[in-house]
């Protein structure tokens, strides 16, 4: 009784801090022509209830798609012509062809807001819930806290609540996926993940860990006996899934051709944006993008992409436990934003649904982070308007993390699942032992590196030269810091020890 209530009262606090942030300004508020995010989702609901299906992807006169183009899998447009029918029930003016663009009035923010509040009601939240009452091992308090802290994670509360997007949809989807294979549930996690890829497709950066946990079941139940039938059924679940989500898009072979050219943007480049990725940093020094032909920036991003990845993928498919496919999420989708093509800042997102789900197993390297995955997105929440809501989560989000888990006082190589790593080089190098000494300055410096990046991005002007200084300073400091935490996490893949307690994590 007492746990259900002490669920109740962090998740209407996580409820309160989403919808409070709701109430600032929005991404594109008064700045035609485009008028940001929030008129993209508005439109996408104008397109999909005015125009038949197989407009919605095809440029014409009535969807420029110029102007907000639909570049989401069906599933998205799904949802945007369910939220259209309840839009046009309150006031048709909402989503009236044309005469409704960049339409802004209190009454419509308030039900935009809601439609975010509501798909996080029904798909993130109760997945977070779920999860955090499924840790094993954990002691109540620890349940709590650790279901306060993912649900105070800055990052996606101010992209889906003041950039206005809605991200919880498919980390939500995601993250049942996760708890479904997690627990042998492997053809509704299958099925939860499949949603997840056809509301996004950046979904893909959790795929390949998903695909190779569930390659190394089969293999390990046998490929000729009960592996070969899961096989088969996976795939039936992976097939039917899809071709039901697709099913309006096959009538025509040149409509599936132009739904995947609208999710993949190849003609866009290497990269668009300011993103802490690895290609944005290095064009600092060499101008990538005007050296090298775009397709062979493609093979390179490609390479480099599966290059980082492929080792945490092999050891997985070999060694398949719920441990480590929740760390192999992590290091794929990291060196995918890292290294792949056509990255968003946004996209961060989809490393931190991962750590979040191990943040109480490392709570200190987690937080950290997190954090830095929020620091890494300043320069579109300072142009977004939401530099205070930003300031003000993070700092909630510290604090209960940093009070709840006591994070300073968990920096022991144990703590920090780093063991086995010190241990086999303590081998050749008996005085190994300064390794959590290294890792607390290291974050001391990236913490100050921060505040400091942040505060001159606020208060000083670059210079004319360098109108954009302060902005590629905060991706290629943000980028430094996730290239460590990529050599961290594959670390403590290869090092994992085979021990009991580690073998007993979370289910």
């Amino acid at each position: 009784m007492e746990k259900g209530y002490l669920v109740t009262v962090v998740v209407l606090i996580g409820v309160t801090v989403r919808w409070t942030v709701s109430l600032n300004s929005y991404s594109g508020a008064g700045k035609p022509p485009m008028f940001g995010d929030y008129e993209a989702q508005r439109h996408w609901q104008e397109v999909t209830l005015n125009l038949p299906i197989h407009q919605w992807y095809f440029n014409s006169s009535d969807n420029n798609l110029q102007y907000w183009g639909l570049d989401y899998p069906p599933l998205t447009a799904y949802h945007s012509l369910l939220c259209a029918y309840v839009a046009k029930v309150i006031n048709p003016d909402w989503v009236a062809l044309h005469s409704s663009r960049g339409y802004e009035s209190q009454a419509h923010k308030l039900f935009m807001r809601t439609t975010v509040l509501i798909a996080d009601l029904l798909v993130y939240i109760p997945a977070v819930v779920v999860y955090c009452c499924r840790l094993k091992e954990t002691s109540t308090k620890k349940k709590i806290t650790s279901l306060l802290c993912i649900l105070l994670y800055p990052g996606l509360i101010l992209i889906d609540y003041g950039h206005f997007q809605y991200n919880s949809v498919s980390l939500g989807f995601a993250l049942w996926g996760v708890l479904g294979v997690s627990c042998d549930w492997d053809l509704l996690g299958s099925l939860a993940f499949c949603l997840a890829i056809n509301y996004k497709q950046m979904e893909l950066y959790h795929s390949l860990p998903f695909f190779c946990f569930l390659l190394g079941k089969c293999l390990k139940k046998g490929i000729r006996g009960k592996g070969f039938v899961l096989f088969i059924k996976l795939a039936f679940t992976v097939v039917a899934s899809f071709s039901l989500c697709w099913l309006p898009f096959f009538t025509e072979r040149e409509q599936s051709l132009q739904v995947l050219r609208r999710l993949f943007p190849l003609d866009r480049g290497l990269f668009e944006d300011k993103v802490a990725n690895i290609w944005c940093s290095f064009n600092i020094f060499l101008k990538i993008k005007d050296i090298l032909p775009r397709h062979i920036q493609i093979i390179l991003s490609f390479c480099c992409t599966f290059l980082s990845l492929l080792p945490a993928c092999v050891k997985l498919t070999l060694h398949p436990s719920p441990k480590g496919f929740k760390y192999c999420l992590v290091s794929c989708a990291l060196s995918f934003f890292l290294f792949s093509f056509q990255v968003h800042e946004k996209s961060i997102l989809l490393v931190s649904l991962p750590v979040c789900l191990i943040l109480s197993e490392i709570p200190f390297m987690s937080t950290w982070f997190l954090l830095v995955s929020t620091f890494s997105m300043l320069p579109l929440l300072i142009k977004d308007g939401l530099l205070v809501p930003s300031v003000v989560t993070v700092m909630a989000f510290f604090i209960v993390c940093a009070t709840s888990f006591s994070i300073f006082e968990k920096v022991s190589e144990e703590e920090l699942q780093l063991k086995p790593f010190s241990i086999s080089i303590r081998k050749n190098l008996p005085g190994f032992t300064f390794l959590p000494r290294i890792i607390q300055y290291l974050f001391l410096i990236s913490a100050i590196t921060m505040v400091l990046l942040t505060l001159m991005t606020v208060t000083l002007d670059p210079p004319q030269r360098l109108p954009d200084l302060f902005s590629v300073l905060v991706c290629f400091v943000s980028c430094l810091n996730f290239l460590f935490f990529l050599i961290y996490f594959n670390i403590i893949i290869f090092w994992d020890s085979k021990s009991r307690r580690n073998q007993k994590k979370i289910n």
